[in-house]
């Protein structure tokens, strides 16, 4: 495995791009918008620079990461690679779209990825010809420093597919979870009601976010519920949310609340709006 294609040049699909050029991979990254390219690879360059600057990467592997990304506005053309990890927006059509698309396209070795963070594994691999060469691989936000990586098998996951895929995640040099294609997987399920429940305690004017955000970092949290909600988006957050509410049949628990809706309708999503819970610049 040496070249690494991603769809979708947004924080996680950067991240994703970042860490495989850093691990030696030939990447290319692909969008729909050559703008959102541009915007990305100068982000990925400029963490990379940062990385360098802080002792954290050698210069010449800096270098020779930046060198290894190129960018592409072609499914076709991205569909050329070994593994491709998909990172659009957390819509099921559109990414079945995005596969079956690939899939017409793609090498018989090449295999498929979701970054889905909740969506059925199993439903995605359904729009593709080689589900035994489909899995999840999700990462988590920013992509290039999180070390967890869940890998997501469905029904029809080969073995030679995990184990490639395993691989790729160790040169990574980051740890691989193995999950079943249960809705929201382990840590997404885990984290509802650390979301819910924020939302639950604002909504009823108990506390604001800053105040709630500093209870949980006082009990070991590195970052409180609507600090984390900033970074990731809250359009993300929502989508997360209401995707696992469906998927357990509007179970109570997993409701999303009224809040996460407003935020999202006002354009307010956290750090990449420069708004969210907080001020941030952009």
């Amino acid at each position: 495995m040496n070249k690494i294609a991603v769809i979708g040049a947004g924080t996680m699909g950067a991240g994703i791009a970042q860490a495989s050029a850093l691990a030696g991979y030939q990447v290319v990254l692909y969008d729909v918008a050559e703008a959102m390219l541009t915007l990305s690879l100068g982000g990925i360059r400029a963490s990379i620079d940062k990385g360098v600057a802080r002792g954290k990467t050698a210069a010449d592997v800096a270098e020779a990461a930046k060198s290894a990304i190129e960018t592409t506005t072609s499914l076709e053309t991205a569909a050329q690679a070994d593994l491709i990890i998909e990172a659009a927006p957390e819509k099921l059509d559109l990414k079945r779209e995005i596969f079956a698309t690939l899939d017409a396209a793609a090498p018989e070795k090449t295999i498929f990825g979701s970054n889905t963070s909740s969506l059925s594994i199993n439903a995605l691999a359904g729009s593709v010809k080689r589900p035994d060469r489909f899995l999840g691989v999700h990462f988590f936000n920013p992509a290039h420093i999180m070390q967890l990586v869940e890998l997501i098998r469905g029904d029809f996951t080969s073995e030679a597919t995990l184990a490639a895929v395993q691989a790729f995640v160790a040169r990574l040099g980051k740890t691989a979870v193995l999950c079943q294609d249960t809705p929201a997987f382990i840590v997404n399920r885990v984290a509802r009601p650390f979301y819910g429940e924020a939302f639950r305690l604002l909504g009823e004017n108990a506390a604001d976010p800053a105040t709630i955000d500093k209870l949980m970092r006082s009990v070991g949290f590195r970052m409180g519920p609507f600090e984390l909600i900033d970074l990731i988006g809250c359009d993300v957050n929502l989508a997360v949310t209401q995707s696992v509410y469906d998927a357990y049949f509007q179970e109570p628990k997993y409701r999303p609340h009224p809040i996460q809706k407003r935020m999202v309708e006002s354009g307010r999503l956290g750090r990449k709006t420069g708004r969210g819970f907080y001020e941030h610049e952009i």
